[in-house]
């Protein structure tokens, strides 16, 4: 029997030219449906929770959803284990797993997940912290976690924001690529997931599917990139057996 999980693993909460969650809305509806009609929010990766649940719930409500803040809650683990659905937007990385683990959440996160089969949203951090670890971050540590690894929802790692370089910049530092190399020299998690500004992994069981509006840049250790378009199936990103296969486009 395949996975229940089910993941919306997007690389940004607002892309240029729109509001909060705008470019996803569509994508969000699709994947909650109607048999939610309450979302889980975590703000941890904000300092201002309430000001950043008051944003989420504008956004949830408008789109016909109920949005409860898990700090509003008086037992963060009994919140996760009641939870719908689950979103855990963007911030710092390092905060956010740092507070997960504080509230001894990440556990129940991924039994739910795992075995409910629980609808998971991720915006930027709250991507990152579904992956293995959060060694693929662009945040500063500004808190230390217990440790860089994260719920596990997937075996691989996501770079969200992924940028390219700018052929007209003169800046002469390590470029996103670079730094994904450079993580690749040292850690064995096989493969890292480029998601530039507007994409969207969608996972149902064992299948994960390019979505949204950009390309995305597959990093496979020992292997140069691959550009992948829209609609890209990376299901065989979900067994690691399958990593050193040709990719089949």
């Amino acid at each position: 029997m395949g996975s229940k999980r089910r993941l919306l693993l997007v690389s940004n909460s607002t892309l240029h030219g729109s509001g909060y969650l705008d470019h996803c809305e569509a994508q969000i509806k699709s994947f909650l449906g109607s048999q939610v009609k309450t979302v889980l929010f975590i703000p941890y990766a904000l300092h201002d929770r309430d000001g950043y649940a008051k944003i989420a719930r504008t956004k949830y409500e408008s789109m016909g959803y109920k949005l409860d803040s898990i700090h509003e809650q008086p037992d963060p683990v009994a919140a996760v284990k009641a939870a719908e659905a689950i979103f855990i937007g963007g911030g710092n990385t390092f905060r956010l797993l740092k507070a997960l683990y504080d509230n001894k959440i990440v556990s129940e996160i991924k039994k739910r997940v795992f075995e409910d089969g629980m609808p998971y949203i991720g915006s930027s951090a709250g991507t990152n912290v579904s992956t293995i670890s959060i060694s693929t971050t662009n945040d500063m540590p500004i808190v230390q976690p217990p440790t860089f690894e994260a719920i596990g929802l997937v075996p691989f790692n996501i770079n969200p924001h992924f940028l390219d370089p700018d052929p007209n910049s003169t800046h002469q530092g390590e470029t996103r690529e670079t730094r994904i190399k450079q993580y690749h020299e040292e850690d064995d998690t096989p493969a890292v997931l480029g998601l530039r500004e507007g994409g969207i992994l969608h996972v149902e069981g064992d299948k994960a599917t390019l979505k949204g509006t950009t390309k995305a840049r597959l990093f496979l250790r020992g292997k140069e990139p691959t550009e992948h378009e829209q609609g890209t199936d990376f299901s065989f990103l979900l067994d690691s057996k399958n990593y050193q296969l040709d990719i089949k486009l």
